[in-house]
């Protein structure tokens, strides 16, 4: 239940009123921004909510008990406010979000309605679509860490404490060729083992994708040529003459660790928890240690 300020309360008692919404998004770099569908920009507690930035919203789904509230917003992309190379840096992933329903005539009349973080969004050349999560979701995201077979570190991390600047974990090439902004031929490679580069991450040093970067789905060697597959299509189109640097992946597996990391001693995994099947062993009677039977041969 929203409790409402008295003067937002009688502007809509009144039967007449001059209502907007408002977001606010504070990104992780500490960038705050403000949007609203009001045809005027809109400023309180010292953001400026931009007018004409093209937003339009959903309904709001709520229900009861712990499942996550969400809506989603549509925009227009443009280089003075929210634009897409921003988005595809990632500067907006689980940036947190505030909805407010404001009185643009006086703003001191708003109430706050939903607040939470961005959640999956999609983008195209000149609009995106954002989904906005309520603070429910957090409850659905893991804590701490898991008693599992795989390695909770992030490649390179202080944890992990591979050094990925190394030649060995590190290789620069150039784009040979491109099917599309996802797949492509490469050289530069060729001193890598095959699926060296799986998993890993790809940064752009020169091209129309110039300063991004996009993980790595799978690097084939073959006598004929090496290729690419990168997990999502980038933004711009891949050219040949396009340059880049790529890191060696890692599927977080002990083997994987000890045999091309050398890093058995840092792996933070489980990988002799006992599985399913001991779980679900159980002892045989009548039957000795070297499997035979006490009663017979």
């Amino acid at each position: 239940m929203k409790t409402l300020p008295p003067g937002l309360q009688d502007h809509l008692d009144s039967g007449t009123t001059t209502l907007c919404w408002c977001w606010k998004i504070a990104r992780g770099d500490g960038a705050v921004q403000g949007f609203t569908d009001h045809d005027e920009k809109v400023e309180f507690d010292d953001v400026r909510f931009e007018a004409a930035s093209g937003f339009s919203a959903s309904e709001v789904q709520s229900r009861l008990g712990l499942v996550v509230d969400n809506l989603t917003v549509a925009g227009a992309l443009s280089s003075a406010s929210l634009n897409e190379a921003d988005l595809a840096a990632g500067l907006y992933d689980g940036a947190s979000v505030e909805l407010w329903r404001v009185n643009w005539a006086e703003p001191a009349q708003r109430v706050l309605m939903r607040k939470g973080h961005l959640g999956q969004v999609a983008r195209g050349k000149s609009a995106f679509q954002a989904e906005l999560r309520g603070l429910a979701h957090k409850l659905n995201q893991a804590t701490g860490r898991a008693y599992g077979y795989s390695c909770d570190a992030d490649l390179g991390d202080a944890r992990c404490t591979v050094v990925l600047a190394a030649p060995e974990f590190t290789g620069s090439g150039v784009v040979a060729s491109a099917s599309d902004a996802r797949r492509f031929l490469v050289s530069g490679l060729e001193s890598y083992a095959d699926g060296w580069f799986a998993d890993g991450k790809l940064a752009w040093t020169s091209g129309a994708n110039q300063g991004r970067a996009m993980e790595v789905k799978r690097h084939a060697r073959s006598a004929a040529a090496t290729s690419l597959e990168l997990w999502q299509a980038m933004s711009e189109p891949v050219a040949p003459g396009d340059t880049f640097t790529v890191t060696a992946g890692c599927d977080k597996q002990f083997a994987t660790c000890r045999a091309k990391f050398a890093n058995a001693l840092n792996f933070r995994g489980f990988p002799y928890m006992p599985g399913n099947d001991a779980m679900l062993s159980y002892p045989v009677t009548g039957q000795t240690l070297d499997g035979g039977s006490r009663y017979g041969n």
